[in-house]
């Protein structure tokens, strides 16, 4: 138990960074064809357009590392101590959603673009804490 007293804050951010790119990742496999029909039409009329698919496989391979490494991170701080697949999972999860904040100023979507802002405000205190 002092473990994770001693961590809560750490620990319950990424219990939040895990739910929003778990979710996200299996969405994204659940439900592919949706997900990249939508994302061609959002992208339409961006320079993005002709590297949708590409860019959703690597968002999805992105989010999935920083989940996992989120994951990871709990475990080792419970059974560890340590922070190290803490602070990666952190980064992941930054940079996860900066690739999503550029897409979504690409796309000109300034209302989506603020939406991620407010993802990466816990995320980027988490890797302030780790650091």
């Amino acid at each position: 138990m002092k473990p994770f007293l001693n961590n809560a804050t750490e620990i319950i951010l990424l219990l939040f960074l895990i739910i929003t790119f778990l979710q996200s990742g299996i969405d994204k496999l659940v439900d592919w064809k949706g997900n990249l029909s939508w994302l061609k039409e959002h992208f339409s009329k961006s320079p993005l357009k002709n590297m949708v698919p590409m860019l959703l496989v690597i968002l999805l391979i992105m989010e999935m590392i920083a989940a996992f490494l989120s994951i990871g991170g709990i475990y080792q701080i419970l059974a560890h101590n340590k922070t190290q697949f803490a602070f990666y999972g952190a980064l992941f999860s930054c940079i996860s959603l900066l690739m999503l904040l550029f897409g979504q100023r690409m796309a000109k979507d300034y209302e989506g673009a603020k939406t991620i802002a407010i993802y990466f405000i816990p995320a980027m205190f988490l890797l302030f804490l780790l650091q």
